[in-house]
C-alpha cells in the first residue's frame, strides 16, 4: 500500500494531532468503467450493422436518427453514472426507457420479414446497458427485472403466439441476458463487502496505530512513575508502602487496558479474556487463552461479576496480601474460570452458617449469578490450604 494510502498523523502547529484515514475506495468503479466501455463498443457494433443491413430497413434515414439518440444517450448515460450520488432511481428508470423506446423503434425502421426472420434490431447488443447498470447500481434481482422487461421487448417484436415462443430461438437473446444481468449484480455484491471489509480494515489499522502510540506515550511516563512510587513506597515502608501496593496494581492495570486487543467481535458478544484481564492487579494474576473467549454480553457480565465477588471475598477474609489466581480455560461447549487463593481457606460448616445469617454473598452473588445464565459454581476449601471457586457457563 503505498504511503498516502496509509492511515498517518498530522500535527498542524498549534492545534492537537488529527489521526487522518485513506478515502476509500471504491470497488465498483472498474464495473461502472466496463459497462460505459460496453455501450461504446455496442453502440459501434449497432453502426457497423446497420452500415451493412440497408436493404434490411424501411426507413434506412430514421434508423440512423435512432442510432444518433443512442449516441447522445450514451455519451450521457455514461457521464451520469460516473458519479455514485447521482445512481438513483431516476436514471435507471430514464435508461430503461431510452432503451426499450430505441429497441422497439425497430417496428418502424426495419422490414416485417426481417424482423420475423430474427435480424438483430437497430439497438444490437446496445440494449443490454441498462440491465448491467441496475444489476451493479441496485443488486441481482434489480438487474433481472430490467433484463426481463428488455427481453419482453425483444420478444414482441416477433410477433410471436405464445406457444411458438419457447419452441424457437428468440428467447436465447434474452435469456442470455437474464444470466449476465445476474452475474453482474452478484459480482458488484461481492465488490461492495470488500469496499467494505478494506474500509473496516483501514479503520482497525489506523485505531492500533493511534493505540500504539497512545501506549509509548503511557509507557514513556505513567507508567514508569507508577513503577518508581511501588519501588520506592516498598523500600520506605509503612504507609508508604500500602501506597506503593496501590500503585503496583494500578500499573498492572493500566499495562493491561493498554495491551487489550482491540479486534472488532461480533455482535452481542464479548471477550471473557479481555474482561477478566481488568483484576489483574499485583496480588491478582489472571491467566487466559491466547485466543478471544466469546460468550454473549450477558453471560460476560454475569460471569465477571461473580468473579469479582469472589476475589473481593479473598481480599475480605484473607487479607490484602493474600495471592488469588484467576484461570480461564475454553473448553469448547462450556468455558470454566477458576479462582483458586493462598489464604486459610473455609472453616467446615461455615457456608452454610453465612446463608442462614442472612450474608448471601456466595449463594446469591456467585451461585445464584451462575445458576440464571445456565451455569453452575462449586466451592472447595481445605483449612489452611486455601479456596477454589470453579465456574462453568455454557456456551
Amino acid at each position: 500500500m503505498p504511503p498516502h494510502d496509509r492511515p498517518h498523523l498530522v500535527r498542524p502547529a498549534g492545534r492537537p494531532a488529527q489521526l487522518i484515514l485513506p478515502a476509500p475506495r471504491s470497488l465498483q468503479a472498474p464495473l461502472w468503467r466496463s459497462i460505459a466501455a460496453f455501450r461504446i463498443a455496442s453502440l459501434a457494433y449497432a453502426a457497423i450493422l446497420l452500415g451493412l443491413r440497408r436493404d434490411a430497413y424501411l426507413h434506412w434515414g430514421l434508423a440512423w436518427a435512432v442510432l444518433a439518440a443512442m449516441t447522445v444517450w450514451t455519451v450521457a448515460a455514461t457521464f451520469f453514472y460516473a458519479a455514485r450520488q447521482r445512481r438513483g432511481w431516476p436514471l435507471l428508470a430514464a435508461d430503461l426507457a431510452v432503451t426499450i423506446a430505441a429497441l422497439l423503434s425497430t417496428e418502424f425502421v426495419q422490414k416485417p420479414e426481417y424482423i420475423k426472420a430474427g435480424l438483430m434490431p437497430v439497438t444490437a447488443t446496445w440494449l443490454a446497458g441498462p440491465a448491467l447498470a441496475w444489476s451493479v447500481a441496485a443488486g441481482v434481482r434489480a438487474g433481472a427485472i430490467a433484463a426481463i422487461l428488455t427481453g419482453t421487448g425483444v420478444v414482441l417484436l416477433r410477433h410471436l403466439r405464445v406457444s411458438q415462443i419457447l419452441p424457437s430461438t428468440d428467447l436465447d437473446g434474452p435469456v442470455i441476458l437474464l444470466m449476465a444481468a445476474m452475474l453482474a449484480g452478484y459480482i458488484a455484491k461481492l465488490a461492495a463487502s470488500a469496499e467494505q471489509a478494506i474500509q473496516r480494515a483501514a479503520e482497525i489499522e489506523a485505531a492500533s496505530r493511534e493505540r500504539e502510540r497512545i501506549a509509548r506515550t503511557i509507557h514513556d511516563s505513567v507508567l514508569q512513575v507508577l513503577a518508581m512510587v511501588q519501588r520506592r513506597g516498598a523500600e520506605i515502608g509503612g504507609q508508604a508502602a500500602e501506597i506503593g501496593r496501590l500503585a503496583g496494581e494500578q500499573e498492572v492495570a493500566l499495562r493491561t487496558l493498554i495491551t487489550a486487543a482491540d479486534e472488532p467481535l461480533p455482535g452481542g458478544e464479548l471477550d471473557l479474556s479481555s474482561e477478566l484481564s481488568r483484576e489483574a492487579g499485583t496480588f491478582i494474576s489472571v491467566i487466559t487463552p491466547a485466543t478471544p473467549v466469546l460468550l454473549n454480553e450477558k453471560t460476560v457480565c454475569e460471569t465477571t461479576a461473580a468473579v469479582r465477588e469472589a476475589i473481593d471475598n479473598v481480599r475480605r477474609h484473607c487479607g490484602e496480601s493474600a495471592r488469588a489466581w484467576v484461570l480461564v480455560d475454553d473448553e469448547g461447549a462450556e468455558v470454566s474460570v477458576t479462582i483458586r487463593d493462598d489464604g486459610p481457606g473455609i472453616p467446615a460448616g461455615r457456608l452454610t452458617e453465612a446463608a442462614a445469617e442472612g450474608r448471601l454473598g456466595i449463594s446469591h452473588a456467585i451461585t445464584g449469578r451462575l445458576r440464571d445464565i445456565g451455569g453452575t459454581a462449586d466451592i472447595s476449601s481445605t483449612p489452611g490450604a486455601g479456596t477454589e471457586v470453579k465456574l462453568r457457563v455454557p456456551r
